[in-house]
């Protein structure tokens, strides 16, 4: 699932009309939080399951 160019930009042009141009930094901020936390949820999970693993072995 791999976005081209058209598609990003018709999501920013979206975006830029349903929240102004003021609100983008801020919900651009939120989301790249919002990624860092799953991201690092995930890992955590992933090592829970490997430290699980590894004491069944």
């Amino acid at each position: 699932m791999n976005l081209g160019f058209g598609e990003v930009a018709i999501i920013v042009i979206v975006a830029l009309l349903l929240f102004g141009p003021s609100k983008l930094p801020q919900l651009g901020r939120a989301a790249g939080q919002t990624l860092q936390e799953f991201k690092r949820g995930m890992k955590g999970v992933m090592e829970d399951e490997e430290d699980h693993t590894k004491k069944t072995n």
